[in-house]
């Protein structure tokens, strides 16, 4: 029976853990994908709002009055500021996946698209606007 091989392991790569600090595209693809933290704590506020809905009126009052602190209310605003950051890089990566238009058309078709939506909820929901 012969001996198992042995593998030269002398070049192993190193990646260090500020490797995202050395090129501003890297930096912002990590802000990119740093955007999911304001959007977990907004859907946790939103099943916990939810859940006290189902719960109590003294419940859902609570989470009224939770969610009108300022701190909840800034980072709700963080939350909105980041998810326009990452529609915004996700639009405009968009047409370098699927070029079946000119870029500014298909960005603009998208930001269209979204604004779209959010006057048709606006108006399902009550007219907020």
């Amino acid at each position: 029976m012969s001996e198992p091989r042995q593998v030269n392991q002398a070049y192993q790569s190193q990646l260090r853990r500020n490797w995202w600090l050395k090129h501003g595209y890297y930096q912002r693809y990590m802000l990119r994908e740093a955007t999911v933290l304001p959007l977990l704590f907004f859907c946790g506020c939103l099943l916990t709002g939810l859940y006290s809905l189902q719960h109590s009126e003294q419940s859902w009052l609570n989470w009224l009055a939770f969610m009108a602190t300022p701190w909840v209310i800034g980072l709700n605003l963080l939350t909105f500021f980041a998810s326009l950051f990452h529609a915004k890089t996700f639009f405009e990566l968009f047409p370098r996946v699927l070029p079946i238009l000119p870029a500014p058309l298909m960005i603009a078709g998208q930001w269209l698209g979204t604004l779209s939506v959010t006057l048709l909820l606006a108006l399902l929901l009550g007219g907020v606007l």
